[in-house]
């Protein structure tokens, strides 16, 4: 190996040893190495440009494993910006909120941290408390500073608390004023997200401050998702606050046949008395409405298992998996026009007009995963992981071997909530391209959330 080259690896692997020290806290480590790779040049300079792929330098890493002794070292004799962000506009403080870090929140808080920095998403620092519960760091953001009613992708943080059930939160929220009928860009409120969530008691401290139980979101209203998920309680609590069980949803149906569908009877029972007749279903009782209900679902899916097998190809021979179509030199050159004006567009932060762009592109080329992939980083930016997550799987089916995609479905999966399925794309990619260091990082973030997520799934139960 040329002496360049052997210098060159032997750097990036006292950077790598440097930052894992960050990581595990080793502080006396952390010093050497910094010393060894800043060579009586200018310490703090060399330690701030030391970043991984994802521009995280040592004090994301330490904030975001609790490492508050490297922390103080970082800022208080390094003099290290507090406030410096990585690739995804996330801030130290960011990453300890996210991981429950209480103490070492504080620290950088008490250091100058700024609480109303968000990340590419929107999230702050006082999002992720929300979500988790984290009580003790809720009220010393706001003791800080921090906007109760900031918006995020997702929400503002009362959405967030409501959404993972976390009453306490809801109420210290409530106490310092947070909007009850804010709405994210899908008209999702925090009532509708703690009626999904199936939390009574904060579906009750949001209707106490005045929470509107009549709103509706992709077409369904709170007391449609309740129907659906059919808690009694809920059903209950939803009416007595002015629910309407009249109003229907996208498909024309009430929330009694949405109960009825789902073979949930005592929702059904509940809504009964409250629901003006149907002249479609032909015995207007408890028992007649589920009997017809049920009868109206299977009769649909019997339709559509039929409609898929008339599209199934009569040659048993045939591959069971399409072949990609043929894609002509003049599509191809019209697609890439149309992405290039995506990428420009994306650049500025138009992601709109990027998404339009992107799809005039897979419509003349839907051969190029990476189309799908760039789309899908255009929804997840605006919030929509659902779109997000069909988009990373179309470039998966198309780039299996691409490290890449699964990094689209696993961000896609982790704003879903859905951290294990999350945590297993990383790690199909981190096989694929073990060096890919932001891949190892989003696993084993994944992991953790995933262990929290649930953990906090088990105190509730």
């Amino acid at each position: 190996m040329a002496p360049d080259a052997s210098a060159a690896l032997a750097v990036r692997d006292k950077v790598q040893q440097f930052l894992n020290a960050a990581v595990t806290g080793n502080l006396d480590l952390l010093k050497n190495l910094a010393g060894q790779l800043d060579e009586g040049k200018d310490l703090a300079k060399t330690v701030a440009d030391i970043k991984d792929a994802n521009k995280r330098g040592a004090l994301h890493f330490a904030a975001r494993e609790g490492k508050t002794e490297v922390c103080k070292y970082l800022l208080e004799e390094l003099k290290l910006d507090v406030d410096t962000k990585d690739e995804d506009g996330e801030t130290a403080l960011i990453h300890a909120a996210r991981q429950g870090h209480t103490d070492t929140a504080k620290y950088l808080l008490d250091s100058g941290a700024n609480p109303a920095i968000a990340s590419d998403l929107g999230a702050t620092a006082l999002h992720h408390s929300a979500g988790l519960g984290d009580i003790e760091l809720l009220r010393y953001l706001i003791s800080k500073g921090a906007d109760v009613n900031s918006q995020s992708e997702a929400g503002t943080p009362l959405i967030w608390a409501a959404g993972h059930g976390q009453q306490d939160a809801v109420k210290v929220l409530l106490e310092h004023h947070a909007n009850p009928n804010s709405e994210n860009d899908d008209s999702i409120t925090p009532l509708l997200s703690s009626v999904a969530a199936g939390s009574l008691p904060c579906l009750e401290l949001l209707i106490q401050a005045g929470a509107k139980v009549n709103i509706s979101a992709g077409g369904a209203t709170p007391l449609h998702i309740a129907a659906d998920i059919g808690s009694p309680e809920i059903l209950q609590l939803l009416l007595k606050a002015g629910a309407d069980p009249n109003i229907t949803d996208e498909d024309g149906l009430k929330p009694i046949q949405v109960a009825a569908a789902r073979g949930n009877r005592s929702a059904v029972e509940i809504l009964f008395p409250l629901t003006s007749k149907l002249e479609t279903i032909p015995k207007w009782t408890v028992d007649g409405i589920l009997e017809y209900m049920q009868s109206e679902t299977s009769r649909q899916q019997e339709q559509a298992r039929n409609l898929k097998e008339l599209n199934v190809p009569k040659d048993s021979t045939s591959p069971k998996q399409e072949l990609p179509e043929v894609v002509t030199p003049e599509a191809k050159k019209k697609a890439a026009e149309a992405k290039s004006r995506g990428d420009d567009a994306f650049k500025t932060k138009d992601y709109n007009m990027a998404i339009d762009a992107y799809t005039q592109a897979i419509d003349m080329d839907p051969t190029d995963g990476t189309l799908f992939s760039n789309r899908s980083l255009c929804w997840m930016r605006l919030g929509q992981p659902e779109y997000a997550l069909a988009d990373a799987k179309a470039c998966r089916a198309l780039k299996p071997d691409w490290a890449k995609a699964c990094y689209r479905e696993g961000a896609a999966l982790r704003l879903l909530q859905k951290f294990d399925e999350a945590a297993n794309s990383f790690y199909e990619g981190v096989r694929l391209d073990p060096e890919n260091q932001a891949l190892v990082d989003a696993f084993r973030e994944a992991v953790e959330a995933g262990r929290k997520f649930h953990g906090a799934d088990k105190r509730k139960s």
